[in-house]
């Protein structure tokens, strides 16, 4: 990877690194970006239980330390920096997150549990793209997670307090730093060294490579770079000194390469053939893999949807590692069929294949598996029962549009419960990924009420209520949907501050409430009943009460890879479609919301905030 043109694209934007670990900063500095350390003012009290994964909560970390610093310096002097960066490094053994030790015994305690034995450590990365304009901040936020598998060497008491007794436990996440005397403890690592030390370098690049289009490489040769200036410090900002975060933390953090795969590929644009090194020929154009990935794309699509279907990965998650031969008697299938399966699994990074035979990766047993808190297997199904056969109406769509193509299904009938609970489950399990980042965007403390409307299962209310305990939420939605709730309500976690109230958005009357939630509902409408909604909610919201709106914004720019499907899930199947921030805000002004704000969810969601005004 030529890094100079990958950092160079950030060199005319102001970046700031959200930080005061000097383990980062000597990382990202020898790498040639230019940057301001401004320390993350966030309070680290997320509650650890509430993620999937470990990435997942060091992720969340990383990204709240970025925004808390983008907003501040944004509430300073009015601009916001183009980038920042935040990162979060933690330490995982069996499921349990260290973090850094709080005395000497503390650090023992950690180190004893990892003596002898592997562990991860996971680095979340979140990089916020930051946009002023009329005062008002917008924010883009792009986020990874890095993972390195560490196994210390067997050692003795003795040891073990030598390295303690050093002091340099006491600041590093998990008791130790394998960049100093820690790395004596170390008897191999897995994976990206500079993870451990607390920035995964090779991670970030490639990331930048995603976000910024990079020249043909025959332009490289032709272009002079200039000498990168050194980094600049920027650590009194504002009054920091003496509040917020302990800069001597060093506020190390995580994330997992596997799970994320390698993304779109970039590939050199084909376009005249050149002469070959000895100048008597024509070179061919780049290999061109990614569209060739991108050709073949929907026989891994379908090929997750058949081993969900069989369930693969439950049977995995209850008896693996298990060979071939006793998962297809298990899920009644062939022996060559499911072995061929199997390793095309294995090759999509959703199995691992041993000399035990085939197990669950983590992403597999977290999201795959149907009775996990975070599954997306109902998805997947719900994917592969409805959608498949829907986009074999795509070229229809296209060529007549939608109303032609919509006008042309027959009516479906009245649905099952054996489909109303595949579709619920779908929601849920989308919901679950997203509800706190939705429930976050924006602080809602001043709400004492809150009515979701087409809310479901609840885990969007669920999620406001553990943010907000002042916070009351109805969740309005159909009598069949209201009807199957209990099926999807976690134990032990019940709350009276939640109500579910069975109605039509349309025709029966809204529940009273300060705040109105419309999360993934307006994009499924056409513009006229999108306008009979929000004149509903206006009439009866207050002045001063909100409105919460969580939708894929469309943007001018190229779009995310992962956005493009839900506009031609639109096409072939409703007769919605999905907005720009434009235009949602000149709906939501129309109908009496004004101050209409906007905040970034994840790659997959945007939402916005309005507030009633007083009638004219």
């Amino acid at each position: 990877m030529v890094l100079s043109p990958v950092i160079g694209k950030l060199l005319q934007k102001r970046v700031v690194l959200a930080s005061a670990s000097p383990r980062r900063r000597e990382i990202l500095s020898h790498a040639g970006l230019r940057f301001e350390v401004v320390p993350s003012r966030f309070k680290e009290k997320l509650d650890k239980a509430s993620f999937p994964t470990p990435y997942a909560y060091a992720i969340e970390t990383a990204k709240q330390k970025a925004l808390e610093v983008a907003r501040r310096m944004h509430q300073k002097d009015l601009r916001a920096p183009d980038v920042v960066i935040g990162a979060d490094t933690i330490v995982t053994i069996g499921g349990l997150i260290l973090e850094k030790p709080v005395d000497k015994q503390d650090a023992y305690r950690m180190l004893s549990r990892l003596n002898g034995k592997e562990h991860s450590v996971f680095t979340g990365v979140a990089i916020v793209h930051c946009c002023t304009t009329d005062a008002q901040l917008d924010l883009e936020v792009s986020e990874f997670h890095e993972e390195t598998t560490v196994k210390f060497s067997e050692l003795s008491e003795e040891l073990l307090w030598e390295y303690i007794d050093s002091g340099e436990p006491m600041d590093k996440a998990g008791g130790y730093g394998i960049q100093a005397l820690g790395g004596m403890l170390v008897e191999h690592v897995r994976g990206d060294f500079l993870n451990v030390v607390g920035f995964p370098l090779n991670h970030f690049c490639k990331k930048l490579v995603e976000l910024y289009s990079l020249p043909r490489r025959e332009d490289l040769r032709r272009v002079k770079h200039d000498s990168i200036p050194p980094v600049d410090t920027f650590e009194n900002l504002s009054d920091v000194e003496g509040s917020g975060s302990d800069p001597a933390q060093g506020d190390d953090g995580g994330g997992h390469g596997r799970a994320e795969a390698d993304g779109d590929r970039t590939q050199a644009p084909a376009g005249p053939q050149g002469t070959d090194s000895h100048g008597t020929g024509e070179s061919p154009p780049p290999f061109p893999a990614g569209l060739l990935e991108l050709i073949d794309g929907f026989k891994a699509s379908k090929a997750l949807f058949v081993a969900c279907k069989l369930n693969v990965f439950d049977v995995l998650k209850v008896d693996g590692p298990l060979k071939a031969v006793d998962i297809a008697g298990k899920i009644d299938a062939s022996v060559c069929g499911t072995e061929r399966l199997l390793d095309v699994c294995v090759a999509l990074g959703l199995l691992e294949k041993t000399d035990r035979g085939y197990r669950n990766t983590e992403l597999a047993d977290v999201h795959l598996a149907s009775d996990g808190e975070y599954s997306l297997h109902s998805l997947a199904m719900h994917s592969n029962d409805h959608f498949w056969s829907l986009f074999t109406d795509l070229e229809l769509a296209v060529r007549e549009g939608a109303s032609a193509a919509f006008g042309r299904k027959a009516e479906e009938p009245v649905q099952s419960k054996h489909k109303t609970l595949q579709f619920m489950r779908a929601m849920h399990g989308f919901a679950m990924l997203t509800a706190r980042q939705v429930a976050t965007a924006f602080d809602l403390s001043q709400f004492t009420s809150a009515c979701d409307l087409g809310g479901c299962t609840g885990a969007l209310a669920r999620a406001l209520t553990q943010e907000y305990p002042r916070l009351k939420v109805t969740v309005f939605d159909l009598p069949e949907v209201i009807e199957h709730v209990t099926c999807f309500q976690p134990e032990g976690r019940r709350t009276d501050r939640i109500s579910f109230m069975p109605g039509d958005f349309f025709k029966d009357d809204l529940p009273e409430a300060d705040l109105y939630i419309l999360s993934r509902i307006l994009h499924e409408w056409p513009d006229d009943k999108v306008c009979e909604l929000l004149s509903r909610v206006s009439s009866r919201c207050k002045p001063g009460g909100g409105i919460l709106v969580a939708e894929k914004i469309l943007e001018d720019k190229p779009a995310a890879r992962g956005s493009l499907p839900a506009s031609l899930n639109l096409l072939v199947r409703t007769q919605g479609r999905e907005r720009g921030l434009p235009e949602y805000r000149g709906l939501l002004e129309r109908h009496g919301f004004r101050d209409v704000r906007l905040a970034h969810a994840g790659d997959r969601l945007d939402v916005m905030l309005g507030t009633r005004a007083s009638p004219p």
